[in-house]
């Protein structure tokens, strides 16, 4: 019963952070920015609410412009028995799959087959520091701690900086819960190559390292693989260096690429096509690294103010800088990084070191961004703070374990450093900030003196076995409070009726879009990804993997003329506004939202509902046609030159690159019904005099398939982004089919 007592403790302690989803039906999904911040949903309860619904967290907008539409698309798929290939709702048609984080096979998936969304994704949620904080609890007792360093070390990783910043994105904390599982399993394969066990573990291990893979961010997962690599090396010199080990792990580490290929091959695909390296943020920008003055948030989290209190005056964003595990833990720490002496505490502590030097301004943190390194040179170094908390946690552990089989009185040292520190920062607030500051300063100054008062305590009854369990007792309800009260002060817990409500606006569009698309003047309007909840295609969209085809076609349309080059002057996300550009016409586009009188001659206002109003487009061309005549370009230069070339009627004549002299022709001009339009797969039927080209605007992407009447026909790039066929005369049926590779 005794072993069982710390798992129970963690769990009590989740479900006490989210006892408001448990008793109050509030789901932990920042749908409160959904109707504060945007219309039409704005317009929805402007009766009552004029300048909008107050909503708690600015920050924490991605959930549910990224992670919760793109999961929705990918469970609405698969229980159609579908693979979640393709979105075909923003940016005119963007791989799903692919983008990595829409979680598309993670094992957590199978919640949304036994109930409802919204329900499964809270208690997704809820499962990230619960199985974070069992697997840590495991994880530490496997290293013979004492059981209140275990449960001390479990506890500050669960509730960490890291783990509350980003607990409602769904996907960077599920690949970050996964890690000491995998360290587990590691000990458990390199201890016992002679145990009939061994299997068991492997197949733990390569459950765990894929389930992290499949969680859904790649950043993150990078730095579990390399941190559990190097932590699998330690451990192998540390067991005797058995050649079983590492044949062992290589072949577990084969079987797991070959299971997850699944998923980096189209992830690679489209990470090739994508503008992730044209559009990159300088790294010198302020908050790109962590500023070395964001220390402080260490010990005192809240002291350059918080986003939900809207005093925040410290660098970029908060929730990219906060890596608090709490004052106890981070005193303990401390303490083992200055007085344990073993090769546990040394890996962590060289680890905690590696990544502080990688995360903050050095000149070693920006050697991947002067070399230009694929991959790392788009990394945000400040999600280093995962290993940071990590590691901090699991030396937590070691230095409460350490603490309490040792000469306490060496814990004063630790305790003066931060009682420095804190000193530090009463004295020398700036003076613009001095209330902010100040009062956040003292619940971290409080917090410290009963660490003070429990560890002076521990200290003067070290032979009193009695007075040492009170006083970790203390210790860990104290910490449990700090965490607690610091995640709950960033976290949002929200009505259901806010989370993506139906408008008057969105009934209208979803009655009259039928195939076409529709776009805003306004980011304060229908943001990116909200159309794919409901069933909207639209060119808009907000992926760190747009394709780069598309957003060099947007950044000439938004300019109104023939230029491609970078910067495009967005990144990751795409919200063209110049509604008056001919791609937009060429696009589908039917019906615009503003906030404001739009003055053109092709739109007619059709609806109004509060500040939004629907103007309808009169110069949409269909999402299908057929062109009267081709003009070949040998370049994309070439193509997007005769796209804005005022002479060549769009309406008439298509573009194709790179394409056969024989397609520079007089075509017939028939008609062309789609008859089935969905995600994987789309029908047109056509009738056509002679032969035909067929234009369809959806963004070309190499994995779509083209047949006519069942035999595969080749797709060519027409009008710098989209799709075209030829067609023969006659009475066709023509089919395009996405597929996985």
């Amino acid at each position: 019963m005794k072993k069982i007592l710390p798992y129970l403790f963690i769990i009590l302690s989740v479900f006490v952070f989210f006892w408001q989803f448990f008793f109050k039906s509030l789901l932990p999904v920042p749908s409160d920015t959904i109707i504060g911040l945007y219309h039409p949903f704005r317009d929805l309860y402007a009766k009552d609410y004029p300048n909008g619904i107050p909503f708690k967290n600015f920050l924490i907008t991605d959930p549910v412009r990224q992670q919760y539409p793109w999961r929705e698309l990918v469970v609405s798929a698969e229980k159609k028995l579908e693979l979640p290939l393709w979105n075909p709702y923003s940016f005119a048609g963007t791989p799903l799959l692919a983008n990595f984080q829409s979680g598309s096979f993670y094992v957590f998936n199978i919640l949304f087959f036994a109930m409802p969304f919204h329900v499964a994704w809270s208690l997704i949620i809820f499962l990230g520091p619960l199985m974070a904080g069992i697997f840590m609890l495991a994880y530490l007792n496997n290293l013979r701690l004492n059981k209140w360093g275990s449960l001390m070390g479990a506890i500050s990783y669960t509730f960490c900086g890291f783990s509350i910043a980003w607990m409602e994105w769904g996907a960077i904390t599920h690949v970050a819960l996964w890690l000491p599982l995998i360290l587990l399993s590691i000990d458990k394969m390199v201890a016992k190559t002679k145990d009939k066990k061994i299997l068991g573990w492997s197949l733990i291990y390569l459950f765990s390292l894929t389930s992290a893979f499949f969680a859904g961010h790649l950043q993150t997962f990078f730095y579990l693989g390399v941190f559990s690599f190097a932590y699998l090396i330690a451990r192998w010199f540390k067991y005797g260096k058995k050649v079983k080990v590492l044949a062992l792990y290589i072949i577990l580490n084969v079987l797991f690429l070959l299971l997850t290929s699944v998923q980096w091959i189209p992830t690679l695909q489209l990470i090739s096509l994508s503008a992730r390296n044209i559009d990159a943020v300088d790294f010198n920008s302020p908050g790109w690294f962590i500023p070395w003055q964001h220390l402080i948030q260490f010990i005192a989290p809240d002291f350059f103010g918080n986003p939900t209190t809207l005093n925040y005056w410290g660098v970029w964003n908060y929730g990219e800088l906060v890596g608090y595990i709490g004052i106890m833990p981070l005193i303990l720490a401390l303490f083992a990084m200055l007085y344990r002496r073993d090769k546990k505490t040394l890996f962590f502590g060289t680890f905690f070191f590696l990544a502080i030097i990688l995360s903050f301004p050095t000149f070693l943190a920006k050697i991947p961004y002067i070399l230009r390194i694929p991959f790392l040179s788009t990394a945000q170094p400040t999600r280093l703070l995962f290993i940071v908390d990590f590691v901090l946690a699991v030396l937590s552990a070691l230095g409460f374990d350490y603490l309490l089989k040792t000469k306490r009185v060496n814990i004063i040292y630790p305790l003066i450093f931060v009682l420095i520190i804190l000193s530090g920062l009463w004295i020398f607030i700036p003076k613009e900030h001095l209330l902010i500051a100040r009062s956040n300063l003292f619940l971290p100054t409080l917090l410290f003196i009963f660490s003070l008062i429990l560890f002076l305590f521990l200290i003067f009854t070290q032979k009193k076995s009695n007075y040492t369990a009170i006083a970790c007792i203390a210790i860990v309800i104290i910490t449990v409070f700090d965490l607690l009260r610091f995640g709950w002060k960033f976290t949002p817990f929200t009505q259901k009726s806010y989370l993506f409500p139906v408008t008057k606006t969105i009934t209208f569009l979803q009655k009259n879009l039928g195939e076409s698309r529709v776009m805003t003047t306004d980011s304060r309007l229908f943001p990116p990804n909200f159309s794919a909840i409901y069933g909207l295609q639209s060119i808009d969209g907000y992926d760190p993997l747009y394709i780069l085809r598309y957003g060099e076609l947007m950044a000439a349309s938004e300019r109104g003329k023939a230029d491609i080059n970078p910067p495009f002057g967005f990144n990751r996300i795409i919200t063209p506004h110049n509604y008056k550009s001919g791609i937009i016409d060429l696009l589908g586009v039917k019906y615009i939202l503003s906030l404001s009188a739009l003055d053109s001659p092709k739109l007619v206002k059709v609806f109004q509902e509060g500040q939004t109003i629907t103007y309808e487009n009169k110069n949409v061309l269909p999402r299908a046609f057929f062109a009267r005549s081709i003009k070949l370009s040998k370049s994309k230069e070439e193509s997007i030159g005769m796209l804005f070339d005022p002479s060549i009627n769009l309406t008439q004549t298509g573009i194709v690159e790179n394409g056969d002299e024989e397609l520079n022709t007089v075509w017939s001009v028939g008609s062309a019904k789609i008859i089935q339009y969905s995600a994987n797969k789309i029908i047109i039927d056509t009738r056509n005099k002679g032969a035909g080209f067929l234009i369809l605007t959806d963004t070309f992407y190499p994995t779509w398939k083209a047949s006519v009447d069942n035999k595969l026909v080749k797709i060519h790039i027409v009008d710098y982004n989209f799709r075209g066929v030829v067609v023969p005369s006659g009475t066709h049926r023509i089919e395009f089919y996405n597929s996985l590779f």
